[in-house]
């Protein structure tokens, strides 16, 4: 049955959106015929390790899973022992939005650093140095981020090389969360190979499904050693595709394509019209720097449960009214005006 009622965009999550075009037609044209299950002895899987390669490098080695909650989970697993932990961010979604999968899985505790803008920087994480050798303390191992933060913020490539550098002087390893890092890349105005490979990052979570993706992400491992053993994990974390098939198709056409690149651009760029937007309407402030997709924005309370019925989003603080409103690949100039015409209209 066809519902005639115009379905209105949602500025809520990049998740929402659904998959490009391209990526469509991907899964259609790897739906013919039979391919080796789970990836084993598949062409198609060596010409994915081929394209990764030709990104990270020939060290590194990529393992595909089905979310991004499995992707970061494995990997902090595959780098921990029970007794050691992962510095994060007190806004990671490794910390706030897995659920407890990373303590449930790893069985390492999760030590977290309070920050505004979702970057941590090495001063911050010194402190935890202290409990090294300590036995009645976990001993800090890994540190985390996220790249684009949750808080909409970009880690620059100096950045990155800091955290690495001061992670490997002190025996411990830097992983990042890439459920953005295509957003992040086109803010920098770098590639993938200089964000990461040449910083001394150690593994990356490798996202698509927020920027086009029908499902699937990547682990990529820039030290093959690191990787050893992670095909069992993966098994027993659950997240090992019989028909892994159509999570390679996509990404080879994400890279090859350049589907990420302009996804991640387009996304980048209605934030900034949406948050130019909104400066003009009255009660509205932008309350964070707009790096990415995301636009963090205060707006008069009383409106707030009338807007989200118009175009749902969520409220980031509660407490001082700010808003996160995130922009898609599929979001347009049109989506943004009708919502600002609703704003302007609701705040008279």
């Amino acid at each position: 049955m066809t519902n005639n009622k115009t379905i209105r965009k949602s500025f809520a999550s990049d998740n929402w959106s659904g998959a490009s075009p391209e990526i469509m037609q991907a899964l259609i044209d790897i739906n013919q015929g039979h391919h080796p299950s789970y990836g084993e002895k598949d062409p198609l899987m060596e010409k994915a390790k081929h394209v990764f390669h030709g990104i990270f490098g020939s060290e590194s080695e990529v393992f595909f899973v089905y979310n991004g909650t499995g992707a970061n989970v494995l990997a902090v697993r595959q780098l921990l022992r029970p007794w050691e932990a992962v510095i994060a961010a007190h806004s990671a979604h490794l910390n706030e939005d897995e659920g407890g999968a990373p303590e449930a899985l790893t069985g390492s505790k999760i030590l977290t650093v309070h920050t505004d803008d979702g970057k941590i920087k090495p001063e911050q994480i010194a402190p935890f140095l202290n409990s090294i050798g300590f036995q009645h303390h976990v001993q800090p191992r890994l540190i985390t981020i996220s790249q684009t933060t949750e808080m909409g913020t970009v880690y620059s490539i100096g950045e990155i090389r800091q955290l690495a550098d001061f992670a490997h002087k002190n025996n411990m390893l830097l992983h990042v969360d890439g459920a953005r890092i295509s957003n992040a890349a086109v803010a920098l105005n770098c590639d993938f190979k200089e964000m990461i490979s040449d910083t001394g990052v150690d593994v990356l979570s490798f996202g698509g499904t927020k920027n086009g993706l029908m499902f699937g992400e990547a682990v990529v491992f820039l030290n093959k050693s690191l990787s050893e053993g992670f095909e069992y994990n993966r098994k027993q974390g659950m997240q090992l595709a019989s028909k892994m098939r159509f999570i390679i198709a996509q990404f080879i056409t994400y890279i090859e394509t350049g589907v990420w690149k302009r996804n991640a651009t387009h996304a980048n760029n209605m934030a900034q019209m949406l948050g130019a937007s909104l400066s003009e309407v009255k009660g509205f402030s932008l309350s964070r720097r707009i790096e990415a997709n995301g636009v963090f924005v205060m707006m008069p309370v009383e409106i707030i449960e009338q807007l989200q019925a118009e175009y749902f989003f969520h409220v980031w603080n509660e407490q001082k009214h700010e808003v996160r409103l995130m922009c898609s690949f599929d979001t347009t100039a049109d989506d943004i005006e009708r919502f600002v015409e609703v704003a302007k209209r609701l705040s008279n």
